[in-house]
């Protein structure tokens, strides 16, 4: 294949990403028509014919979810009735990933069949980033590649003075990205101990490892919506002595009253996310942001399935040089 076949197209949910992808790799971004009727219901054409060609489907599931999710299956759709030689969903976002088991009756596993609704739509493969749930990967039957947003963070907090400071995950849910980070930087690592009470409650009692009294915390999790996760493993590392915070995420939702409550925290230095949440209202209110572009990330997944090549090299960029198992695809 030749870049002259690599097709890359956008919903509405996040265009700025999918124009930064486009700039990295030097290709254009495809034109595509979005209407919504008066009714609600939406009319998508792609500008462009895609016979023949290896077709990229750039769009985060992000709100208002169902319209983003119903636009990214329209597209995936058209692509493929449209004879393109491969169909590829580029999710940078994938909402439902918390609904990955049946943990009520009479629920669904709503991760699983946001899955196969992509897959029957038309995606011959998927690449997405950090996924809430690692075993959201096994609810697809067509190859995905779990890309890690670790190597920009990495980059980013290289050039800080990381003196006495700890890299903190909140729960074990996290712990294994969050450790790779901290040997990544050569930082010791501590990690919450946090249940969940409803979406916007959750309980941390204690802390545990090496980093639990280091003087500044990076505390980094998978996403920030409510931040009340944040918050409540502030409270408790305050009470260990920690007296400076960065908080550091992939997906920077900032959902309800986050960002009041998060600009209200004065011993926050700097909260980092990256842009696979198109969130200009945070960019405007939100004190002390720092927003990351993982562009280049998905930019050289979407170049090495082009190109038939492996994505390892993705994902060794810590000084052991060790690929990331729970994310590759």
């Amino acid at each position: 294949m030749t870049a002259d076949d690599l097709f890359i197209f956008s919903g509405t949910s996040n265009e700025p990403l999918a124009r930064r992808i486009c700039e990295y790799l030097a290709v254009p971004l495809r034109p595509t028509s979005i209407h919504r009727f008066s009714h609600g219901t939406l009319r998508i054409q792609l500008g462009e014919s895609v016979r023949n060609r290896d077709v990229y489907i750039v769009q985060s599931l992000t709100r208002p979810v169902h319209r983003h999710l119903m636009q990214m299956l329209m597209m995936l759709d058209i692509a493929r009735h449209g004879d393109a030689r491969r169909v590829t969903a580029v999710i940078p976002y994938f909402a439902y990933g918390r609904s990955d088991k049946k943990d009520a009756p009479r629920i669904s596993i709503t991760a699983k069949l946001v899955a196969q609704l992509i897959e029957t739509a038309g995606a011959d493969r998927v690449i997405a980033m950090t996924l809430h749930s690692p075993q959201v990967h096994g609810f697809f039957d067509v190859p995905l590649d779990h890309l890690t947003s670790l190597r920009v963070l990495v980059d980013h907090f290289k050039k800080q003075d990381l003196t006495d400071t700890a890299i903190v995950s909140p729960d074990v849910g996290y712990a294994k990205p969050a450790s790779k980070l901290a040997a990544a930087l050569g930082l010791p690592l501590a990690i919450g101990t946090k249940i969940r009470l409803t979406d916007t409650e959750v309980e941390i009692s204690s802390v545990l490892g090496t980093g639990a009294s280091s003087r500044r915390a990076i505390i980094v999790d998978d996403e920030i919506a409510t931040g009340a996760t944040m918050m409540e493993m502030m409270n408790v590392l305050r009470s260990n002595g920690t007296t400076d915070f960065c908080l550091a995420c992939t997906h920077g939702l900032f959902t309800g009253n986050a960002i009041e409550h998060l600009n209200a925290q004065e011993d926050i230095g700097e909260i980092v996310c990256t842009d696979t949440v198109y969130a200009p209202h945070a960019e405007e209110g939100l004190a002390r942001l720092t927003n990351l572009s993982v562009a280049p990330v998905l930019g050289d997944a979407i170049l090495c399935n082009h190109e038939g090549r492996s994505v390892g090299a993705l994902f060794t960029f810590w000084e052991e040089g060790v690929p990331d198992d729970s994310a590759m695809g």
